[in-house]
């Protein structure tokens, strides 16, 4: 798709539309075109070509079997987040980022698990029934997740801080929705954008979406040729 194309498209849904002047972080005045009536406006061909550099990691390491949780926890968002990793089977944390889930991750493992179980007793039917809801409201997302995932995806910086510091610690590398009044020394890829607008965050996932799946599809094709070769190498050994 020509640049020209994307950038009008990133214009109507609203992703150069940043916060006031006073509200912004001065580490994001490199990434801003200018001030329009008090407010940020992003620089779209910035955001394209570091939404590209996004998209380019996100492939790459999908296509070595690495898994996505993607988070984002403000309500207008929540549905988006969801919908967005089940159409390409990642994890998801849109309700609340429950503190040390990374850096905790055996203590949290064992509540996932237990979110697992379906066998209890009559007398504990009711209490463990409003346990394991309240675990598949903040948890539901993650249910199948064995391990920490290799990649975090995080919309709303300010408000998920604590899953940006937990991905610090940890090392584990994340790529942030940076609207103007964000910090990008917090991240370790990011994509200039409105991360407020519901149609803004919208386009941004979208491609993320579609490198993800491009990645899983060059994983799965590397697979069935290594099974392939194991298979034949088999066959002729049978042979001699």
């Amino acid at each position: 798709m020509k640049v020209e194309v994307q950038l009008q498209e990133m214009f109507d849904a609203g992703v150069h539309l940043g916060h006031r002047r006073r509200q912004g972080n001065p580490k994001m005045l490199p990434y801003i075109y200018r001030e329009k009536d008090d407010f940020q406006i992003i620089d779209l061909l910035q955001t394209y070509w570091y939404l590209k550099i996004a998209c380019q990691f996100l492939c790459d390491r999908c296509s070595r079997g690495k898994r996505v949780l993607f988070v984002g926890t403000n309500r207008h968002i929540g549905k988006l987040i969801e919908q967005t990793a089940n159409n390409c089977n990642c994890w998801y944390i849109n309700k609340r980022w429950l503190g040390g889930f990374l850096t905790n991750w055996t203590t949290m493992k064992k509540s996932i698990f237990k979110m697992e179980q379906n066998q209890f007793t009559e007398r504990e039917s009711t209490r463990i029934k409003r346990q394991k809801a309240r675990l598949e409201k903040y948890l539901g997302g993650v249910k199948t997740m064995k391990k920490p995932p290799g990649i975090v995806i995080i919309v709303g910086q300010q408000k998920e801080i604590n899953a940006v510091r937990e991905c610090q610690k940890l090392k584990i590398p994340n790529i942030t929705i940076l609207d103007t009044n964000c910090d990008p020394s917090l991240t370790d890829l990011f994509i200039p954008g409105n991360d407020d607008s519901l149609s803004s965050v919208n386009f941004i996932l979208k491609k993320l979406e579609e490198a993800i799946i491009e990645g899983q599809t060059n994983y799965q094709k590397k697979r069935k040729n290594k099974f392939r070769k194991k298979i034949y190498k088999r066959y002729n050994k049978l042979r001699k």
